[in-house]
């Protein structure tokens, strides 16, 4: 059974995850300061951390940081902070995504199932690609196929996608993908990658509003969306 740890001081918020989260068929464990938390996250070793950053005994970003020290596991961060910097700051920090208080159960039970099948998809060893019957890319033979027809992609449209498509499911910040290939100089050039996500749904027929492949979290970041 898949486990999950909710990591919370808020007896309302575990009692209300735990109904709903068992209800799915999770089994739940609780901890209600970060000291227990990072304790629970190494002796039982939950498949996904749901995390408050508002904690009694320390910080939640200490919590983060001492968990993804010591074990891989990955990390939804459940918060009333709802600013852009720290939802930048955190998702760089390694956590696998964001949901503010308070929140529909129904999209943070969504992002639960899409952060696990990622998972699952991460674990297992095979050369990047991807093909959903609609879409093939192959990023050993720098291959990309829409409906049977070959799309050719720049430089840099192959980096972002390659970097989004590492991580199906996760929201990969702007600041982690400008760094990661313009150069940490360019963490701030935020255009240069509007311009190349645009490029990159124009080619794919991927529309914005409606999206098949690439989401976008305003301000913050982007995520790939498909599975196969």
């Amino acid at each position: 059974m898949t486990k999950i740890l909710i990591i919370d001081d808020e007896p309302q918020i575990i009692r209300f995850l735990t109904i709903s989260l068992s209800s799915q068929g999770y089994d739940v464990i609780e901890a209600r300061n970060g000291e227990t938390g990072i304790a629970q996250a190494v002796l039982a070793s939950p498949d996904l951390v749901i995390l408050d950053l508002g904690l009694p005994d320390m910080d939640g970003k200490h919590v983060l940081r001492e968990i993804l020290l010591s074990k891989k596991v990955p990390i939804l961060v459940l918060s009333v902070r709802s600013s852009e910097q720290e939802k930048v700051q955190v998702l760089d920090m390694g956590a696998e995504d964001y949901v503010v208080k308070p929140f529909s159960v129904n999209e943070l039970l969504a992002r639960i199932r899409r952060i696990l099948a990622s998972r699952l998809n991460s674990e297992t060893p095979q050369d990047l690609r991807f093909d959903d019957g609609h879409l093939v890319v192959d990023f050993a033979a720098r291959l990309l196929k829409l409906q049977g027809n070959s799309i050719s992609l720049t430089k840099k449209e192959w980096a972002v996608l390659e970097m989004l498509m590492s991580s199906p499911g996760k929201l990969v910040t702007q600041s982690g993908l400008l760094s990661h290939i313009w150069g940490p100089s360019h963490v701030h050039d935020s255009q240069y990658l509007r311009n190349i996500v645009r490029q990159l749904r124009i080619k794919l027929q991927d529309d914005a509003s409606n999206p098949q492949y690439l989401e976008t979290e305003p301000g913050i970041g982007y995520r790939f969306l498909a599975t196969e």
